[in-house]
């Protein structure tokens, strides 16, 4: 009995040795499962590609890409801190696990692939305070709800426009995506950086966007001076002005090197002094530039190029331009800087031509063009140079339809000299993507052509039927609008739909704050 009780007493005292290491084991097992990796922030693509991004390509084959689903991919309205969403293809700064990759084929160009994403799950979320960022993460879920019920319930009342008509790949959603902007969507611009390269641009010259873009965000409503409310942080370079000022023509040096140096160290300055672009690594900062070296200055941080919102007029696939999260914008020339004296025209009626084109050979597809077509037919138009005292903006009045081929780059003003004068746009490019394609349908407004249809061109116009080229022709006049500059800009005016485009791309990705431990 004695020798029982002498264990059962070293038993006890055991057993009280072994109970606190124990409680501390539980203890740390708890706290281990609320740790995550170091990391803050998580940048995933939504599985909301709100309006149609499956953008005008116009590509060899002579077709605009339609989207899938009446304009639509695949949406999940709801708003989970954390679960199943479209990864974009960025280096983010949290581990996440990469599940199937579905790509869908439309027409000659392919349509943005759909890579789901598990996110880790935070056992800790439930009890951690939401920062601003969750805040207006879920601002834009319940945006992106709204918008996603556009499409079957009734048209909301605007009195200034209401989008309709086969010129908008779903008017509705554009609509009360449209609205949605207005009422919520804020940028915050760096004020770093002296002009005349940065917080300035052209407003006069074929290049005009770009500065007048860079002018108009300095006043507009959408401008927030808290960086903490803002949706999406615009780098106000302009690409124009560093090839007036900084390009290097000497040509025994680098001419590149001082231009992409600028660019490089005004991104190393404004991520080294706001959180903002190393939380995102660049997903939520956009730039606009419409010169044609545009695309390749933001090769100078590889975020630039990869992960931001480049808004360009050179919108060439062939050259890295992602549809699924680049915006491409018209290029415009403005001769004194207004429209004065561009907008308007004759009716069909009185449009004795059937197609005109005039400028500079250059590129591969104007020699074509003018091989087959100079001064060999009366109806068609084509010139290098217009004979003496006739007039450039006549001669687009009084032609049925105004052709627009690339030159050594894809974009050109003659599809908008067009809608402003009320002559239906041909298009004869390759790899491009056409302005506000992720809303406009293009193929409803303006003829397509690939480069092998140049030597019939003739025939296909001809084939077009008058009931067909006028409803073209008036369509054209509804989207104009679309294409004009304002001072101060109105609504649904080409500064609106440029923020409008990059407004739908900040909605199809999310910023994920992660708890510390």
């Amino acid at each position: 009995m004695g020798s029982w009780r002498n264990s059962r007493t070293s038993s006890t005292k055991l057993l009280w040795c072994i109970l606190p290491f124990m409680v501390v084991a539980v203890f740390i097992g708890v706290k281990k499962s609320n740790w995550v990796d170091g990391s803050k922030y998580s940048v995933v693509k939504d599985d909301v590609a709100v309006v149609a991004v499956a953008p005008a390509v116009v590509d060899g084959g002579g077709e605009v890409a339609e989207p899938p689903v009446e304009g639509f991919q695949s949406y999940n309205s709801s708003y989970p801190p954390l679960g199943m969403e479209d990864e974009m293809d960025v280096e983010l700064p949290v581990v996440a696990k990469e599940d199937d990759l579905n790509a869908t084929l439309s027409g000659p160009d392919i349509f943005v692939s759909v890579n789901q994403t598990n996110i880790l799950p935070v056992d800790g979320d439930i009890n951690r305070k939401y920062t601003s960022l969750d805040k207006l993460e879920a601002r834009l879920g319940r945006v992106r709800a709204a918008i996603k019920e556009a499409e079957s319930s009734n048209r909301t009342h605007d009195p200034d426009y209401v989008p309709e008509g086969p010129m908008y790949w779903n008017a509705a959603s554009f609509h009360r995506s449209y609205l949605e902007m207005e009422k919520l969507f804020k940028v915050f611009v760096y004020e770093e950086g002296e002009p005349p390269i940065f917080h300035n641009g052209p407003c006069k010259n074929i290049y005009s966007m770009e500065g007048n873009f860079i002018y108009h965000m300095e006043t507009t409503k959408f401008r927030t001076r808290n960086p903490e409310k803002a949706h999406v942080f615009f780098l106000p370079m302009s690409a124009t002005m560093m090839v007036r000022f900084i390009f290097e023509r000497d040509p025994h040096v680098d001419h590149w090197r001082p231009m992409k140096q600028t660019v490089k160290d005004y991104v190393d300055l404004v991520g080294s002094k706001y959180p903002f672009w190393n939380r995102s690594l660049g997903a939520d900062h956009f730039t606009v530039a419409c010169h044609d070296w545009g695309p390749e200055l933001s090769k100078a941080v590889p975020y630039l190029f990869k992960n931001s919102i480049r808004a360009l007029c050179n919108a060439n696939t062939s050259e890295g331009f992602n549809p699924s999260k680049d915006v491409s914008i018209p290029e415009i020339l403005l001769p004194d800087g207004t429209t004065r004296g561009i907008l308007g025209g004759p009716s069909p009626r009185n449009r004795p031509f059937l197609a005109f084109f005039a400028g500079g050979v250059h590129g591969p597809i104007r020699p074509i063009l003018l091989e087959h077509w100079q001064d060999k037919d009366p109806d068609v138009q084509v010139h290098k140079y217009l004979p003496k005292g006739v007039s450039y903006m006549g001669m687009l009045r009084q032609s049925k339809y105004c052709i627009s081929p690339s030159g050594y780059e894809v974009a050109s003003p003659r599809m908008v000299e067009a809608l402003y004068t009320g002559c239906v746009p041909v298009l004869i490019k390759d790899h491009y993507v056409a302005p506000f394609s992720d809303v406009l349908n293009w193929k409803s407004f303006a003829v397509i052509l690939a480069v092998e249809d140049i030597p019939n061109m003739k025939n296909i116009l001809t084939r077009i039927s008058t009931s067909q080229y006028l409803r073209m022709q008036r369509r054209g006049k509804q989207v104009r609008r679309h294409f004009e500059v304002n001072y101060p800009p109105k609504r649904y005016d080409v500064f609106h739909m440029i923020l409008h485009s990059v407004w739908l791309r900040r909605l199809n990705i999310r910023i994920l704050g992660v708890a510390d431990s």
